[in-house]
């Protein structure tokens, strides 16, 4: 777990450390993505879209992009 995360349990309070790359702007998961995935565990895009206050169409676009990422990576090594 990672320490700013266990930071925010002890006080019980949401993440202010915005440079973080864990940091969402959402008060119910203390503004923490591990948070978010520890409380929910796998989440819809749906579900994804709304902590991001993104639609799900951009979402899906999002995922596509990021398996092609992954795929040419794969493909190449």
């Amino acid at each position: 777990m990672k320490e700013c995360m266990q930071e925010c349990l002890l006080r019980s309070k949401a993440c202010q450390k915005k440079s973080c790359r864990q940091w969402i702007k959402h008060k119910k998961d203390l503004n923490c993505v591990l948070m978010a995935v520890e409380k929910n565990g796998r989440m819809t895009l749906k579900e994804v879209g709304m902590r991001l206050n993104i639609s799900y169409a951009r979402v899906k676009q999002i995922e596509k992009e990021a398996l092609m990422k992954l795929q040419k990576k794969v493909i190449s090594f």
